[in-house]
This record gives structure tokens, sequence and C-alpha cells, in this order.
């Protein structure tokens, strides 16, 4: 979370919407530690990561939403299983849990 910090501040004072994603959990294999975070600004700028990568752009894509009144905070999952193995997952086989809402400055 600290390399976000720079980067928050800066929007803060700018008075930048921003939604910030944590992992708060992690079944199996998973790519980054619980707390790993990553914030998105409303212009779609993102500092931080929540998997290394895997999953980045599906993160942005819900973190937008919520910035844009699209869909409400709480919790997304995302993992692999062989009915998903099309969908949007973790290439490590694992299932994560990230809590993204809208910051509050």
């Amino acid at each position: 979370m600290r390399e976000l910090l720079d980067e928050l501040d800066r929007w803060r004072h700018s008075g930048t919407r921003v939604a910030l994603a944590r992992v708060v959990d992690i079944d199996g294999s998973g790519p980054r530690d619980i707390g790993a975070a990553m914030a998105v600004s409303a212009e779609g700028e993102v500092v931080g990561s929540v998997s290394g990568g895997c999953v980045e752009g599906a993160v942005v894509t819900e973190a937008l939403g919520i910035l844009n009144g699209e869909r409400p905070a709480g919790i997304i999952t995302f993992g692999y299983s062989d009915d998903e193995a099309f969908a949007v997952g973790l290439t490590c086989g694992g299932t994560i849990r990230l809590f993204i809402e809208e910051l509050d400055w």
C-alpha cells in the first residue's frame, strides 16, 4: 500500500475521484498477498497491483464502474475453474477476493 501513497496524495490534492481495490482473501495460490492494493482514478490512471497483471484490466473496469455509479462497492472474486476457462482468471490456479470502494477524501 505504501507504493500508492504519493499518487493518492496527488489525486487527493487535485480533487480526483479514486477507487481502491485491496486483496482481502486468497484461496489456493495467489500472485499477491492479502493487503496488496491498487488505486484507479476516475480518468483511468492506475497505481499498484493486486494480481501481478493477470486480472488488473478487469479490476480497472470494476473500479470505474463503482466511480461511475454502475455498481456498488463490495467484494469481487477472481479465480480459475474449468467452467471459467475463457473468463478472466488467475493463471496460478488460485482465487482472490478483492474489496473495491471509492475513497472518501
